[in-house]
């Protein structure tokens, strides 16, 4: 009783500190939302805006309508969606990665491969053209003879010619690839690397094989390396996959299995070992037992050796254990993770409540444009109309003639089918609003700006439409109508969101953000 009394003391104590160290600062909704998820959010948005010090209340306003927002994301089920749950999923696999490395560990050892790199000739980049033909994993020998010998007599015929064209004749004429391509050290077999970085521009390769096939190479231009930082990412991504695992990762491994009291049963793993299988425990981690039946589960889809098989599965094991443990272990993964989850679904709310074209309609744009007509003005004039090329000053007062009668929406397809029918079109058009600097010939004839040259097959050129002051229509003032609008149903739909939700503010623990 004393002992249970003390462990619940101990827990209270310890929900307390946190209490203190991380107060609520809001509910909204009843939800509760941390200083540091608010302190998280607002301080990126602002250094990724590169803005200037956001005054505090315009923070909170901005944080609570997103907030907002999720709730009704959510209320709406669109975090329960397949495709959604699918997303999520993927953004966490693709950040753990960046967990499940020691970080340091992994840069010194990139480092080092770059300075090896730099050292010697296996270095910066070498743009080559090949003669190239692919041998499948379980080609025959007689093939692979025939193919052998095939490249050795091509190889003996450039070397005596040696000229470039004559080693592009083959490559168009014999080659699996005809491309030439650039080649950064880690970016092809090391078979394949060894070789090309060893010859001079110009040099043509022996034949040699790759995982892939066989090739002669040559030579076209080379590069110098690109920095460490430029380089360092591929580096190590290219490790990872030569040697199945990264030195980082197995370092953070060695790291993980003192703080979880990874336990190896010698019993387990000798039985293991000698006859290839056991149901006893091979080890234990974070006080779980783990046993030849889970190890038998991992060996069968990862065929190897029987101690490849156990390091494979102990690595495995330590890395999972330690992915479930990454939301309590690093509040900025739980963070980054959140962060994901509700733009996701503020993004999709609010393509359905805003930016779906059925949400947008017509006659709504033309009465937002006549009710705020005076938000929408040109600096300089406009010329909305048409500029007319002809093969004849005739042609084009035909076509002006015809245009009149017609309204705006069929002048080009009139022009096509009256006076472009034939094989020797007579006219051609461009449709538009047009402001100074739009159209040369526009500038031309209605802006008195510098003369245009004619057009060779069009040497006559006129214009019909009207120069304008501001816009008449919506139509005629473009995507910033649009984006006026949405932002109009935004509003409307936070003021709504504000009036139907309930939100509490900690004026308290607000004075402390950024400031504790």
């Amino acid at each position: 009783m004393i002992k249970n009394s003390l462990a619940f003391m101990f827990l209270l104590l310890s929900w307390t500190l946190v209490a203190q160290t991380d107060p609520v600062l809001m509910r909204v909704n009843g939800k509760e939302v941390l200083r540091s998820e608010f302190e998280y959010v607002c301080n990126k948005h602002q250094k990724l805006a590169g803005m200037e010090q956001m005054r505090q209340n315009e923070c909170v306003d901005s944080f609570v309508n997103f907030k907002l927002k999720v709730v009704a994301a959510e209320a709406a089920g669109l975090d329960t969606i397949q495709g959604f749950r699918e997303k999520l999923d993927s953004c966490r696999r693709q950040l753990v990665k960046s967990y499940l490395t020691d970080e340091t560990i992994s840069e010194d050892v990139a480092r080092q491969f770059y300075n090896r790199m730099k050292s010697n000739r296996q270095a910066g980049q070498v743009r080559v053209s090949h003669v190239y033909k692919s041998l499948p994993q379980n080609v025959s020998s007689y093939t692979l003879r025939r193919v052998e010998a095939r490249m050795d007599s091509i190889y003996d015929i450039l070397k005596q010619q040696g000229t470039h064209t004559t080693f592009d004749v083959y490559v168009n004429n014999f080659s699996d690839d005809k491309k030439t391509f650039w080649v950064n050290c880690l970016q092809m077999p090391t078979e394949f690397e060894e070789v090309v970085f060893e010859l001079s521009v110009g040099d043509i390769s022996r034949p040699f094989f790759t995982p892939q096939g066989i090739h002669i190479v040559k030579v076209l231009e080379k590069k110098d390396t690109p920095s460490f930082n430029e380089l360092k990412n591929e580096i190590i991504s290219s490790q990872a996959l030569r040697h199945r695992v990264d030195k980082g990762t197995e370092s953070l491994v060695e790291k993980l299995k003192k703080e979880y009291n990874y336990t190896p049963d010698r019993i387990g793993i000798e039985e293991l070992i000698a006859k290839g299988q056991t149901e006893r425990v091979l080890f234990t981690l974070g006080s779980r037992p783990y046993t030849g039946k889970e190890f038998a589960r991992f060996a069968a889809s990862h065929p190897a050796g029987i101690q490849r098989q156990l390091k494979g599965f102990v690595m495995k094991t330590i890395l999972d254990y330690e992915t479930n443990q990454l939301e309590k272990k690093h509040p900025e993964f739980y963070l980054r993770m959140q962060e994901y989850r509700e733009e996701m679904l503020v993004d999709e709310i609010s393509n359905r409540k805003i930016s779906e074209p059925s949400k947008v309609r017509e006659n709504d744009l033309r009465m937002y444009f006549e009710n705020h007509r005076s938000n929408y003005h040109w600096e300089s004039p406009r010329y909305k109309g048409i500029v007319l090329h002809g093969t004849s000053k005739r042609v084009l007062k035909q076509v002006r003639k015809l245009l009149k009668s017609l309204p705006e929406e069929e002048w080009l397809n009139a022009i096509r089918l009256t006076f472009n029918a034939g094989e020797t079109p007579k006219v051609q058009a461009e449709k538009g609003l047009f402001a100074r600097g739009d159209n040369l010939y526009v500038d031309d004839l209605v802006f008195k700006g510098n003369d245009a040259e004619p057009i060779m097959s069009f040497p006559f050129t006129a214009v019909f439409g009207e120069k304008m002051k501001g816009p008449k229509t919506f139509r005629e003032v473009g995507e910033q109508l649009l984006i006026d609008y949405r932002n109009y149903l935004e509003q409307r739909w936070i003021a709504g969101l504000r009036a139907a939700g309930k939100v509490e503010i900690n004026q308290e623990v607000l004075k402390t953000v950024n400031n504790h």
